[in-house]
């Protein structure tokens, strides 16, 4: 009878435990604190009932939404707080974007957008000092290409972060880069970038458009893992990652985006309009006009000024424009002296 209200009672006490436990009752810290041993013969009923199991939990119970509060604070752990140097159409075109995907956006520049940036859910800093206070983990540089410089020279340097990321977005590499690396603390780490698209082409979505990067100087460890979380929301949005050297880039993008935005200024000096009869070639000229002579003209002379390739690109432009026109012309100096001596023939026969 006594041995068997012990038993109960043991297995009484695990049952008890393994309700306020999180984990199996066998994962617990346990153990049996036994009074002196009996003596041999003893009657093993009585002392039975003198070993007393004590179990210690290691858990306490979880709330039932534990895990998912767990989860929520490991995603906010891997949001970033971004700050926005140069606050007009493209600075608030990323901005809305990086708001939409859960990041803190801070902003500044030299004209207020203290309404603007309230709207999109961005905090706004009109002293460039108090936003560097704020130690934003990225400072993306939205400026012009002409005041880059003014602009970088300008930031309060010393008051971010030494493991602030910097990012420039400028249709040209060479030259932020150039400038980051002469006049960034040699702590700050660069991300040079380049979205092929802006306020109009990506309004509504960024699936498929491109941006290129260049980890210029990028440190390992936590550094590695900012640059990689803020290039992640391009990916996410279904961007093409596309990485290249900044040299590599301008290259390219100078006898691509600076020929486009060449030939569409020069049909824009045309004054080319619609008709009863376009074709689908001319509404595809006619739209090349309408998007590059949308953007400034500070905009094309900087792909010009500041890409080297460029005045290569012009050369060749103007190059191929005179053999179009010598072959033009040759074909109709063959055509018309045809004609003058196939007259002339005609005239000598009647004779």
């Amino acid at each position: 009878m006594h041995s068997r209200k012990a038993s109960l009672g043991s297995s009484w006490n695990l049952a008890s435990v393994s309700t306020r436990c999180s984990r199996p009752w066998n994962t617990c810290a346990w153990s049996r604190r036994t009074q002196r041993s009996s003596p041999k013969g003893s009657n093993p009923t009585r002392s039975s009932r003198k070993n007393k199991l004590l179990v210690q939990a290691l858990d306490a119970t979880r709330p039932f939404d534990y895990e998912a509060k767990q989860m929520a604070l490991l995603e906010r752990q891997k949001l970033l707080k971004i700050g926005i140097v140069g606050f007009g159409n493209f600075g608030q075109f990323i901005a809305d974007r990086f708001v939409k995907a859960g990041h803190t956006v801070l902003a500044t520049s030299r004209t207020s957008y203290v309404d603007v940036a309230s709207d999109l859910g961005v905090e706004f800093f009109t002293d460039v000092n108090d936003f560097a206070e704020e130690h934003p983990d990225v400072v993306v540089v939205c400026s012009s290409i002409l005041s880059s410089e003014t602009v970088i020279r300008s930031l309060p340097l010393q008051r971010f972060k030494r493991k602030t990321l910097f990012v420039d977005v400028l249709s040209v590499k060479e030259y932020p880069k150039k400038l980051m690396l002469k006049h960034l603390l040699p702590e700050l780490d660069i991300l040079c970038t380049h979205p092929m698209f802006g306020p109009d082409s990506g309004k509504d979505s960024w699936e498929g458009l491109k941006l290129m990067y260049d980890k210029v100087r990028i440190r390992e460890g936590d550094r590695e893992d900012v640059c990689e979380r803020f290039l992640k929301i391009f990916r996410d949005e279904g961007c093409e990652m596309v990485e290249m050297t900044c040299e590599e880039h301008d290259k390219i993008a100078a006898s691509t985006q600076f020929i486009t935005h060449t030939v569409g200024r020069v049909l824009g000096k045309m004054g080319l309009e619609t008709t009863p009869i376009n074709t689908r070639g001319y509404d595809s000229l006619l739209n090349l006009v309408e998007n590059t002579t949308h953007d400034s003209f500070d905009l094309y002379y900087g792909l010009f000024m500041y890409n080297k390739n460029a005045t290569e690109e012009i050369d060749r432009l103007e190059h191929a424009f005179d053999s179009i026109r010598k072959q033009l012309f040759s074909e109709l100096h063959g055509v018309l002296r045809k004609e003058i001596f196939d007259d002339e023939r005609n005239a000598n026969g009647k004779h």
